[in-house]
């Protein structure tokens, strides 16, 4: 028998039978998850006559986005997802203060290796750092999920992409993948399972493993795999109630459709210029570019050692005058760490500003919108025209380093030299 690629194996288990890239399956869906859209996706649910979510053990929905309601129509809108929650007695409902779904879900225990998850956030492929087949969808999309909890799926071609060499310092894995979606572009990995794989990310933590899983979206993957090892397996204990370890095999030993080998030993900070991800260069040829806000957090870089990287960098020194430096951790869990090791203190006296874990500035939702003519340096992971504020703003994407060496400088800064 021919070994199965990662994506074969969970989508012939959740469909009930063997199948091959190309496939059409119907699939069972292990984990639904969806944030403040869910009230579009409840409408949705009642206009196509359901009754009942399938079962309520697997769906999760919490609030991110826009938290605390910036917005009376925001507030309208959580007060009927709180009722529905309450209604369907969901045992996994979680409001505002826990977090960011893609951080909140993992930190829970909802996530598993070899687990088929869909989530009304195109972000949702994060959880294949874990092991999972994890994949956004529509919110309508979602209602039917939710009704019935199946789906259809087209079986994805397997693209592997072999990392290797040791990070220099400053260097982190948000510089491998913004250097990798450079060289693929934005739809270079379309519709395909990504799997990363190689010595650079065997040594990676499940932290640095999320951001490449996250922004394998950006270069158009279906879902971006790290396959579970030791580091996963410690890092789900005393997470996932009654887990028991890494089992089997998920497909590392399946040849892929294609392979790509990245070297990273010689890597440059990356930084995605406006007004596209794909948009990629070495931070040396950007540097000296003004701004006049920086922002560290969101499902990509908001976590622990995201925070514990940019306190590092400035550790003893002052923002900017003219920055307006925004941290916002991905979590509770992380804010509570945080403040209990001295990071947030730290930054704070550095001159950051620290708001609630969530979505925030992100998407231009709140808590640091950008005026006409501004520009933003941040370690979220999109950077299109008018995604954090005015039409007429800029977007700079770069590591935690990168974006806390800019704050002291008041302008695009390499890391290794501040």
């Amino acid at each position: 028998m021919i070994p199965m690629t990662f994506a074969q194996r969970v989508l012939s288990r959740a469909s009930g039978r063997s199948v091959v890239a190309g496939d059409i399956v119907q699939a069972k869906v292990d984990l639904a998850m969806s944030h403040e859209n869910s009230a579009l996706v409840l409408r949705s649910f009642r206009e196509i006559g359901a009754e009942r979510i399938w079962d309520p053990s697997k769906v999760v929905i919490l609030f991110d986005h826009r938290i605390p309601a910036n917005t009376i129509k925001t507030a309208e809108s959580h007060r009927e997802v709180r009722g529905f929650a309450r209604g369907a007695e969901l045992p996994h409902f979680y409001d505002l203060g826990e977090g960011i779904c893609h951080q909140v879900l993992p930190e829970k225990g909802h996530v598993r290796p070899g687990m088929l998850i869909v989530g009304s956030d195109s972000h949702t492929t994060t959880y294949g750092a874990l092991g999972a087949f994890s994949t956004g969808i529509g919110a309508t999309e979602m209602a039917s999920v939710w009704a019935t909890g199946e789906i259809w799926l087209r079986v994805p071609e397997t693209l592997r992409i072999r990392i290797r060499g040791k990070l220099a310092p400053h260097l982190r894995s948000k510089d491998v993948i913004l250097s990798i979606i450079g060289q693929l572009g934005a739809d270079g990995a379309d519709y395909k399972c990504v799997e990363f794989t190689g010595d650079a990310v065997d040594r990676m933590s499940v932290a640095s493993r999320m951001v490449l899983s996250n922004m394998s979206i950006e270069m158009g993957a279906k879902a971006g795999v790290c396959f579970p090892d030791a580091t996963t397996d410690e890092w789900l204990t005393g997470r996932v109630p009654g887990w028991s370890g890494i089992d089997g095999d998920y497909g590392q030993n399946a040849a892929p459709d294609e392979q790509m080998d990245v070297e990273v030993s010689s890597l440059a900070p990356q930084v995605a210029c406006p007004h596209q991800v794909d948009n990629v260069c070495d931070v040396t040829e950007v540097e000296g570019t003004r701004i006049d806000q920086a922002v560290l957090g969101s499902c990509t870089n908001g976590r622990l050692e995201d925070l514990a990287a940019a306190e590092a960098v400035l550790r003893g020194r002052r923002v900017h005058r003219d920055v307006r430096f925004i941290v916002v951790p991905a979590s509770r869990e992380i804010y509570i760490e945080a403040a209990r090791s001295g990071i947030l203190a730290s930054l704070a006296s550095s001159g950051a500003v620290i708001v609630n874990p969530g979505c925030g500035p992100c998407l231009g939702g709140h808590q640091g919108l950008l005026a006409s003519g501004e520009r933003c340096i941040s370690t979220t992971n999109r950077n299109f025209k008018g995604r954090m504020g005015s039409p007429s703003t800029e977007v700079y994407l770069a590591s935690p380093d990168t974006v806390a060496a800019s704050a002291i400088r008041g302008e695009i800064a390499d890391p290794r030299r501040v």
